[in-house]
């Protein structure tokens, strides 16, 4: 076989499997490389050696060599240690953002180039283009399953060396073509939530890295309703695991996270869905990165998303001069939460992002004045 000149990231899923056999079948000399990303104890779901059981198999199936790599050393310093310090500060992150940038657009692109590639490909849901020496970020054909989103941290280097051959197809066709081909990951449940936490509970695996303070939950003004395990086990707008039953002197209704105050160790909580605590028309963000290298001006309109999936939301963006944006919305935004991704789109294409700060949600602003 000759020497490949693109490098496809197997995960052991019927993503990267059908990204693999498109390039095949196009006549692009490939080979796969495995990526070990996290020191696996085998407690979750997410157990790396039938991953790549499953990626060597395939890789056999289609008559293609794999190669291996263990940055597991490099995701825990790039991803997993930014991971902890955001929850202790009391923000909620994105790892798979940060795992895209580290590892899978860097040391894994640096791999490939070392086996003499010239490209790498993966089994995202994204497309690349290129238009007068841009090389530009856009949405997936499959709307459902955009990951432009994950994306948004790459730039001019990575795209022009990256490929992605789901990019145009429906996930519904991507299993097909897997079935057809008699891929055996062509039924693989898709992989969901952090992968090093998977089926784990999320406070018991948190628990062994950050110690537990248990402290008051409270309503906006001040009603104690009783106790917390720890403030950074909560995000907002979260539903779940507030164990709040009856309360007396309140309607029996759902009750959502709408704050945290890390500081004096409160979380706030509120009644209903649309709690107006729970939004913001304005949000600050840290330094943005551009795909393109620069933001289109200072100030422009163009659409926003503040987490995975969420429809588009039209805003005007403006550039500071230290690079952080700030961001007027043209509907109120629920639950937008510091430490989340902001991602930035013109149309289908992807103009960059950066991490949420900021906004001006009542109760946030509230917190602020009083730790001042």
């Amino acid at each position: 076989m000759s020497q490949a000149r693109t490098i496809v990231g197997m995960s052991g899923g019927v993503d990267s499997s059908v990204a693999a056999l498109r390039l095949r079948d196009a006549g692009e000399p490939i080979a796969g490389l495995f990526m070990q990303n996290w020191a696996d104890d085998g407690s979750g779901d997410c157990r790396a050696e039938d991953d790549r059981r499953d990626a060597v198999a395939v890789c056999g199936r289609l008559g293609i060599p794999i190669h291996f790599r263990d940055f597991s050393g490099e995701y825990w310093d790039g991803v997993f240690a930014h991971f902890l310090a955001e929850y202790a500060a009391g923000r909620t992150p994105n790892p798979d953002v940060l795992c895209n940038r580290e590892i899978k657009f860097k040391y894994f692109l640096d791999a490939a180039h070392e086996l003499g590639a010239d490209f790498i490909a993966t089994g995202h849901y994204a497309r690349v283009t290129e238009a007068d020496g841009q090389w530009r970020l856009l949405k997936a054909a499959d709307r459902s399953k955009d990951q432009s989103y994950f994306l948004h941290q790459l730039g001019q280097k990575q795209l022009s060396a990256t490929k992605f051959p789901l990019g145009d197809l429906l996930k519904t066709d991507v299993r097909g073509i897997a079935r057809e081909a008699g891929l055996a990951t062509h039924a693989k449940k898709d992989s969901t939530g952090i992968c090093f936490i998977g089926e784990r509970d999320f406070r018991e695996f948190l628990a062994r890295y950050l110690p537990a303070r248990a402290g008051e939950m409270r309503t906006p003004d001040g009603h104690v309703l009783g106790q917390h395990p720890g403030v950074f086990y909560f995000t907002l707008g979260q539903r779940e695991g507030l164990n709040i039953g009856g309360v007396r002197g309140f309607e029996a209704a759902p009750w959502y996270v709408v704050g945290k105050d890390v500081a004096n160790n409160v979380l706030y909580v509120d009644q209903g869905v649309d709690s107006p605590f729970l939004y913001a028309n304005l949000l600050w963000s840290e330094a943005a990165h551009w795909i393109s290298g620069a933001p289109p001006s200072s100030r422009f309109q163009c659409q926003a998303q503040t987490r995975y999936r969420q429809p588009d939301q039209a805003c005007e963006v403006s550039v500071r001069a230290d690079g952080s944006l700030e961001v007027h919305f043209a509907a109120p935004q629920r639950a937008v939460t510091p430490g989340q991704s902001l991602v930035l789109y013109d149309g289908d294409v992807c103009l960059g992002g950066a991490v949420i700060a900021a906004t001006d949600a009542v109760l946030e602003q509230r917190i602020k004045e009083h730790a001042a």
